[in-house]
């Protein structure tokens, strides 16, 4: 079942008034953000009850499908720098996005500051419900699990900001006097201890798994396991082996089809931890809102524009016989297992296939796939870094039986292919590890980021352009300083 809903607010002076409606398909049996019709609530009349405190929960879950968080703010960032992406579509179309792939970007490149303003955002809807829906008078154990959410989802938007940017401003509060409205920015170290603490908050409260008509909402696994990607960015490598133990023990299992595992109809399944909901809504355009799916959806056909496409370097990082090869990468002139035929000509190779939505389910008039979810943790990820930090502690039994486990499902029971890992020394095995990271991963915006923090930015981005002491992170956008009065600084190089 999807989760079917509408979000808007009005933002001024760092304050949201938050207007949401539902509607429900006749075949969901979803409750999930099921509100009150849309109407335009004076901010004097808002935080009253329950039913203000679920509006408010429901529009930050809205705000994480938009442009800034999935399109190509995002993608810009967090994965066309990398070596698996670059930007497709027609050589002249949004050729301002290059200057990522080759690492030229500047300050003032609007992408930039679309990906900071959509991320301070989410931050924004999280801090109103933690500063607001406590003094509601509501059932007590819902809303200790309303500001859990809120917490996870405010970790998951500072993760986002502090390894695209570094320092950035941290900000746990709604402003209320000027003062507040323009800070510095606060060291790294200190953003991902405030990360830290709300996902130990969060998964003290949220529960492992939720009724059909709540799924989708952040789970205790999610917290964890988000956590513990966290530590893996900070090396805490103790903290990453003991999150992903405990994550491991709480039902999760490998979508036995990888690439079904994307599809629609598999949204939500056992693998998934933690996923964006996505939705085409008929008769309500902006409520199938999400472009996750249109901009890189095969260009020439119905389905999107042919942006963040694979690179050979990606094709020829795949194992012989692998079929992750072919479930994460559209070819031209191939025919999709949901019976697609790709034209054998056009302006791109290759395409993304996690993102894509048979053409069968696209509707005319309406945002192209607007109902695919992004996948944000799998289950898979958990057992990498599981197998990554056992490895980092020097238990490499451990390690090759998560590394292992997941070659398994990916060869599927054919034979000859995907063998095991046998060895046991810690570099061989910890490169063996990374590379199944690059193959299983894929396209799903970790790559970049996995590279950087394990030292081989230089190495693997160095011909592409990427400079040591500047390209660990991105500009600061130009004009969130200029706003700020030079109260935020640039970083180095840029």
């Amino acid at each position: 079942m999807k989760i079917n809903y509408k979000n808007t607010y009005i933002q001024k002076m760092g304050i949201v008034v938050i207007c949401s409606s539902l509607l429900i398909i006749p075949a969901c049996k979803k409750s999930f953000l099921d509100v009150d019709p849309q109407a335009q609530q004076p901010a004097v009349v808002f935080w009253k009850d329950a039913s203000d405190a679920a509006k408010a929960v429901n529009s930050m879950y809205a705000q994480l499908r938009t442009w800034g968080n999935t399109a190509f703010p995002a993608l810009a960032l967090e994965s066309m720098g990398s070596d698996e992406a670059e930007k497709g579509s027609a050589a002249n179309d949004s050729d301002y996005l290059n200057a990522y792939d080759n690492f030229t970007v500047t300050s003032t490149e609007g992408q930039m500051g679309g990906f900071w303003e959509a991320q301070y955002q989410n931050i924004n809807l999280c801090n109103q419900v933690l500063d607001n829906v406590p003094g509601i008078n509501m059932d007590a154990s819902l809303k200790a699990r309303y500001l859990a959410e809120a917490k996870f989802i405010r970790a998951y938007s500072y993760f986002r900001l502090v390894r695209a940017f570094g320092d950035v401003p941290l900000r746990l509060n709604v402003p209320k006097t000027p003062a507040e409205f323009n800070i510095p920015r606060t060291p790294k170290a200190q953003v991902w201890a405030a990360i830290e603490k709300d996902l130990d908050d969060a998964a003290a409260v949220l529960p492992q798994t939720y009724p059909a008509a709540d799924l989708g909402r952040a789970t205790k696994g999610a917290a964890l396991a988000l956590h513990a990607k966290v530590a893996m960015y900070q090396q805490k490598w103790d903290q990453v082996l003991s999150f992903t133990n405990t994550v491991i023990t709480l039902g999760y299992d490998l979508y036995p089809n990888y690439q079904e595992g994307f599809r629609t109809n598999h949204e939500n399944n056992i693998e998934s931890v933690f996923e964006i909901q996505c939705e085409l809504l008929l008769n309500n355009k902006d409520a199938s809102n999400s472009q996750y799916s249109q901009v890189q959806g095969v260009r020439g056909s119905v389905a999107g524009w042919g942006f963040n496409v694979p690179t050979p370097a990606l094709v020829a990082a795949y194992e012989t016989g692998d079929p992750r090869k072919d479930a994460t990468i559209i070819f031209r002139g191939e025919t999709t297992p949901q019976g697609d035929a790709i034209s054998p000509t056009g302006d791109n190779p290759m395409y993304n296939q996690k993102s894509y939505v048979p053409f069968s389910l696209i509707v005319s008039g309406y945002t192209e796939g607007s109902q695919q979810n992004v996948r944000v943790i799998r289950f898979s990820d958990v057992l990498l870094m599981n197998a990554e930090a056992a490895n980092e502690q020097g238990n490499p039994t451990l390690a090759k039986t998560s590394l292992n486990r997941v070659r398994a499902r990916a060869r599927g029971g054919i034979a000859g292919i995907l063998p095991d890992v046998t060895t046991s020394d810690k570099e061989a095995l910890r490169q063996a590890i990374w590379k199944e990271r690059q193959v299983e991963l894929a396209m799903e915006s970790d790559r970049y980021f996995d590279v950087i923090r394990q030292g081989r930015g230089a190495a693997i981005f160095g011909p592409k352009g990427w400079k040591a002491g500047k390209n660990e992170v991105w500009a600061i956008p130009a004009n969130e300083i200029d706003k700020s009065a030079g109260t935020l600084t640039q970083n180095p190089g840029y």
